[in-house]
């Protein structure tokens, strides 16, 4: 058919063998390839589309400039930056519709920066000796990344890297043709929330927003989810954001794993973006279910979710932290913000009787928000708690609002 092209990104030199099969597996499925080099020493056997002279070039060197440093992780962090701008350039222009790449912790570490660079909804896939290991922090991963083992992959062919690397061959050229890209057809308004039974207001705001004839993108706030709504807000995927769900900025502020990176609650203020937000969730610090309970916070008001996330409750200083920090941020956007501070609770299980309840810590809460919050942006308050069909009229009647005004474009 020879309908999608695939770039195949890895170290020609060494891992020849391996990336031409890889080719092989997808031309013979009716694909194409383009080719990458990201080697630094050797050459190979034979010429790719992208030569590794051309990756070094994008990365402000030649490749005996690389060599000359006389340090591999030096020398890949160069190659790391020039293939990054390769990819993104090579995507602008039409070249490929999906990438596959290979590597142990070096490639790796490389292809992770390609991904990073292509825009959501793109197909990418890293075929790794690391895949999906704890020495990848979170916010190195592409929000919709997809990795396979490579196993047995570390020296040679076999037929155990055979099978892992002919999955990935289909699996990346299945997802390239499959692929439906997203649509500009109606505007997007990006949410973030938390489950269904911590939050609920999307239950409410969704349809009401929809048949207001908007599309509603609700990102669940449990790390990756923050990730893709940030890179969304930064491609200007958005005509409004409904930010209510803070629980990754809680988490990053705390030094959480369950955390969608340092840059949290700013690219839709950045981009100029119209911005609701509120603290919703602001009171719970994630834990991964097999991490045990720090001492730190074993005294504390505790919910275990289920046996892959369990959550500690912060106390009034470390709430009142979290909305100066909310308020630093917001102070920075360029666009509309208005911040929703709903005075009688702020996640389901913090409602008197249950498990995550703390009077005085949100009542703490509400105080911070009432001094700090007016000093930045405009603040309303709801006197109800958020998952209450007040917060949800209150936000609908300022949405209504934008709109009449040319705030939010339809």
């Amino acid at each position: 058919m020879g309908d999608k092209r695939i770039l195949l990104i890895g170290t020609y030199d060494t891992k020849d063998p391996e990336m031409r099969y890889i080719e092989e597996r997808i031309l013979a499925q009716g694909g194409e390839v383009l080719t990458m080099d990201v080697s630094v020493l050797g050459n190979p056997a034979q010429p790719t589309d992208i030569s590794k002279h051309d990756v070094a070039a994008a990365g402000g060197m030649t490749i005996e400039q690389v060599i000359a440093q006389g340090d591999e992780n030096k020398a890949f962090r160069v190659m790391s930056r020039g293939a990054a701008k390769v990819v993104a350039q090579a995507y602008a222009e039409g070249r490929f519709d999906a990438m596959l790449a290979t590597g142990g912790t070096m490639g790796t570490d490389l292809a992770l920066d390609c991904a990073q660079a292509l825009p959501m909804g793109v197909p990418k896939y890293i075929v790794s000796t690391v895949s999906f290991s704890p020495l990848i922090p979170p916010h190195r991963l592409a929000p919709d990344i997809q990795m396979i083992l490579w196993a047995g992959g570390l020296y040679g062919m076999n037929s155990v890297c055979r099978s892992s690397l002919s999955q990935a061959a289909g699996a990346v050229l299945g997802a390239a043709r499959a692929v439906e890209a997203p649509r500009r057809d109606r505007p997007m308004i990006g949410m973030t929330s938390l489950g269904s039974s911590c939050l609920r207001y999307m239950k409410t705001l969704k349809p009401a927003l929809e048949d207001r004839g908007f599309e509603v993108a609700v990102f669940h706030s449990t790390g990756m989810g923050g990730m893709a709504f940030e890179k969304l807000a930064s491609e200007g995927a958005f005509c409004c954001v409904m930010d209510f769900c803070m629980q990754e900025f809680a988490n990053m502020l705390a030094g959480s794993l369950v955390s969608s990176g340092e840059d949290r609650l700013t690219n839709a203020g950045r981009a100029g973006v119209p911005q609701m937000v509120a603290p919703g969730a602001l009171d719970l610090l994630d834990f991964a279910g097999w991490q045990d309970i720090p001492a730190t916070y074993a005294d504390r008001p505790f919910h275990e979710h289920n046996r892959l996330i369990k959550s500690a409750v912060f106390n009034a200083e470390e709430r009142r932290n979290g909305i100066a920090e909310m308020a630093k941020r917001l102070q920075e956007a360029t666009g509309p913000t208005h911040f929703f501070l709903p005075t009688g609770g702020i996640e389901e299980w913090d409602r008197p009787g249950q498990e995550a309840h703390d009077a005085e810590a949100l009542a703490a809460t509400v105080a911070a928000a009432r001094e700090i919050i007016p000093t930045v942006t405009q603040m309303t308050e709801v006197d109800a708690h958020i998952n209450d069909a007040a917060f949800c009229e209150a936000v609908l009647q300022l949405f209504d609002h934008w709109v009449a005004e040319g705030i939010v474009k339809t």
